[in-house]
């Protein structure tokens, strides 16, 4: 069944830099095979926490590859492929269906207020471009564009558009759009902070940014979920947000920690690209204490079994 395919703990892959602050094929590599080994079910190429906005078309285009030559047949891999103009986001859709991604994602367009009836144009331009499957993703607090019903239901007429990765904070969202969609809509958790209420709500799956720094606990979160035990799921989402709310408490961007975390657990995937800043000062050294954090709740739960 094709919703089978998109079940489970899909992490949103890091941006991978050298040095120099360049794409770093080597480091990207290194980072799909560390979180295959975890044994996550898929991996969301090129979103946010790809920092995709941040990078050029040949850029975008090089970890799509990389991912790709890691880990294709291996994990569900989906190629996000949002961009400033329709014309780089077709390109990036059709290239993701050259190197054998599983689906297409995409963010509406940014920085103009577009009326909806151009939002529903680029979406369904990408959709066309290629054979592959489509994801919608809703992110309303950074794109300034909230998916609507009437969006979704007319969007729905064409058979590529698979699911929604929705990432606005009301988890009653996630329960309208499917209840708005068929029974093989899939509906992807986007706030890491909610997974489990996300689950419950009627989410299929989860893609997260946080994923990746911690992934035992979410699918640890998922296995309590899947079993319903409620009472445990509760409990790993309360350790989940402790962490992240210790992700967001340092100077420097979310993923500049997850980043410097990565590099204490022996997996350099450098640092974030600017305007992003990095940690630094003091904080730097409380970064250990974060990693040693997540290390102790993911021994307290490996324990348990």
């Amino acid at each position: 069944m094709l919703l089978d395919k998109y079940k489970g703990i899909i992490p949103a892959f890091y941006a991978c830099y050298d040095e120099a602050g360049e794409i770093s094929p080597e480091r990207i590599k290194a980072l799909a095979i560390h979180l295959y080994e975890k044994g996550v079910q898929g991996l969301y190429v090129g979103g946010s926490s790809g920092e995709c906005i941040y990078q050029n078309l040949e850029e975008r285009k090089a970890t799509l590859k990389y991912v790709a030559e890691s880990l294709k047949g291996q994990l569900t891999l989906i190629a996000h492929v949002g961009a400033p103009s329709t014309k780089e986001s077709v390109e990036l859709a059709k290239y993701a269906e050259e190197l054998g991604y599983d689906a297409l994602s995409a963010i509406p367009p940014i920085y103009f207020q577009l009326p909806e009836s151009a939002i529903e144009k680029y979406w369904t331009e990408i959709m066309d471009s290629t054979d592959l499957p489509f994801i919608i993703y809703n992110i309303p607090q950074s794109t300034g564009y909230n998916l609507s019903i009437n969006l979704l239901k007319k969007l729905l007429q064409n058979d590529k558009l698979i699911g929604v990765k929705n990432s606005s904070m009301p988890v009653m969202d996630i329960e309208r759009f499917k209840a708005a969609a068929h029974d093989d809509f899939i509906v992807f958790n986007g706030p890491d902070e909610q997974y489990v209420s996300g689950r419950l709500i009627g989410a299929d799956s989860g893609i997260g940014g946080t994923y990746g720094v911690m992934p035992e606990l979410f699918l640890k979160a998922e296995e309590f979920v899947s079993a319903g035990d409620f009472s445990e799921a509760r409990k790993i989402q309360h350790d989940i947000n402790d962490i992240i709310m210790t992700l967001c408490s340092l100077n420097g961007s979310m993923y500049s920690v997850i980043k410097e975390i990565y590099k204490l657990k022996g997996v350099n995937i450098g640092s974030v690209r600017g305007p992003l800043e990095p940690v630094s000062g003091d904080d730097i050294e409380k970064v250990e204490g974060i990693k040693t954090r997540i290390d102790e709740v993911i021994m307290n739960y490996q324990t348990q079994n």
